[in-house]
C-alpha cells in the first residue's frame, strides 16, 4: 500500500491521540503530523504540500470559528480539510461543507467511524455523519454572506478571524509580520467584499456564521 501524510490539527493532546490511533488503522505506512493551534497547522501544510488530508479541529488557539477553514481552504485548494468538532449539528456541518471541508467528523463518533470517514475522503468522496440529512442554507441572507466570505484571500481570512477575536490592526500586523498599512488595505478590501462600513460590521457578519457553533 501506498505511504499517506496526515495532519492532525487539535489543541488537546488527548483527542490528537485518538486520531492517530484512528489514522494508523488505515491500510498502508502514515506519516502522522500533529498540531495544536492554528499557526501549526498552517505551517504543517506549507511545510508538506504531499499531505493527503487534513483533520481540522474548529476550535483552536489562533483561530475564530470558520476563519481558519477558510482561510486553510484558500490558500491550500488541493488539501482535503475535514472538519472534527464537538459542534456537529445540521447548520454547522452544512456550513463547513458549504465553505470548502471535505468532510466532516464529530467529536462524539467512534474510532471505527472517524477511519471510515477519513477513507471516504481519501476515496473522493463527502463524509458527515450518518445522522446528517444535508439541504441547502434556509437563511438567504447567510448564502450570500457564505458566497462573499468565499472570495477572501487567505491572508484577508486570517485577518477577518483576528478581527473576531477583537485583535487591533498593529496586533494584526505583529501577529503576520506585515506592516499595519498592509494591515489597514487588507481591512478596506475584507470591508469592499463583505458590503459593510466598519469593521464592527464585519465581525458581525463573521459572527452570523459562527452563530450556530455557539452553545
Amino acid at each position: 500500500m501506498a505511504a499517506s501524510t496526515f495532519i492532525i490539527a487539535d489543541d488537546h493532546p488527548l483527542f490528537r491521540g485518538a486520531l492517530r490511533q484512528a489514522v494508523t488503522g488505515i491500510d498502508g505506512t502514515q506519516t502522522i503530523i500533529e498540531a495544536g493551534d492554528f499557526e501549526a497547522a498552517r505551517k504543517a501544510a506549507a511545510d508538506h504540500p504531499e499531505a493527503d488530508l487534513m483533520l481540522l479541529d474548529l476550535a483552536m488557539p489562533g483561530v475564530s470559528g470558520f476563519s481558519g477553514l477558510m482561510a486553510l481552504r484558500a490558500e491550500f485548494a488541493s488539501l482535503p480539510l475535514v472538519i472534527v468538532s464537538a459542534t456537529d449539528d445540521a447548520v454547522t456541518i452544512r456550513r463547513a461543507l458549504e465553505l470548502g471541508a471535505s468532510g466532516f467528523i464529530s467529536k462524539s463518533a467512534g474510532i471505527d467511524e472517524i477511519r471510515s470517514s477519513i477513507q471516504s475522503v481519501l476515496e473522493g468522496d463527502i463524509a458527515t455523519p450518518e445522522s446528517y440529512q444535508g439541504g441547502q442554507e434556509t437563511d438567504p441572507d447567510v448564502a450570500d454572506l457564505i458566497n462573499r466570505l468565499r472570495t477572501l484571500t487567505p491572508q484577508q481570512s486570517r485577518v477577518l478571524g483576528m478581527l473576531g477575536e477583537g485583535l487591533l490592526n498593529k496586533q494584526i500586523a505583529y501577529e503576520l509580520g506585515v506592516s499595519e498599512a498592509t494591515i489597514k488595505a487588507h481591512v478596506s478590501a475584507i470591508l469592499l467584499k463583505l458590503k459593510v462600513d466598519s469593521r464592527t460590521q464585519a465581525v458581525i457578519q463573521l459572527g452570523k456564521i459562527n452563530m450556530a457553533m455557539v452553545a
